[in-house]
């Protein structure tokens, strides 16, 4: 890796860590996919990988905009939360308790995705890329909006039938 020396490389550096964590998220995505068993949290999470798939679709658009390569990076962050969904798909626990323990480590992948885009759309807004910014802004909204589905599902019917 070439030393970052400005904004822009710092931005690019960005960049290519958000596109390998959504890559890495739409390998993981179906595996979370055939463990939830609340009918509500299997749509979330299979509209969620199709939006993820939208976002990669994006920052590919993106690194043509800037024209930059986003493969060769590994977001190390982003295995690791992986990692511990895995361990949540792979635990003994009810199935209700195992659809909580999902929704708490997706949203853990969706928090570290806002910061991620959010520090992003920041740089993009200052280095004056508007067209990016704008692009970013959306992937933004759309993670957000997910975080708080999950959040909703939890809080609504999942948690409580993980307490029973």
């Amino acid at each position: 890796m070439s030393k970052m020396k400005s904004l822009q490389d710092l931005f690019e550096h960005q960049l290519k860590d958000l596109y390998s964590a959504e890559t890495q998220l739409v390998e993981a995505l179906p595996s979370m996919v055939k463990s939830a068993t609340n009918d509500s949290l299997t749509k979330a999470f299979e509209s969620h990988l199709s939006e993820t798939k939208g976002q990669i679709d994006r920052l590919k658009e993106i690194g043509s905009i800037l024209d930059i390569k986003l493969t060769g990076e590994t977001c190390q962050a982003m295995k690791g939360l992986i990692k511990e969904a895995k361990g949540m798909i792979d635990e003994e626990a009810s199935p209700e308790v195992k659809d909580a323990g999902l929704i708490a480590e997706a949203q853990r992948v969706e928090h570290y995705e806002i910061s991620g885009y959010g520090t992003a759309h920041r740089y993009a807004r200052q280095l004056g890329h508007s067209k990016i910014a704008e692009l970013l802004s959306q992937t933004l909204e759309e993670e957000k909006d997910c975080d708080e589905k999950l959040n909703d599902l939890a809080i609504e019917c999942i948690n409580e039938k993980a307490e029973a």
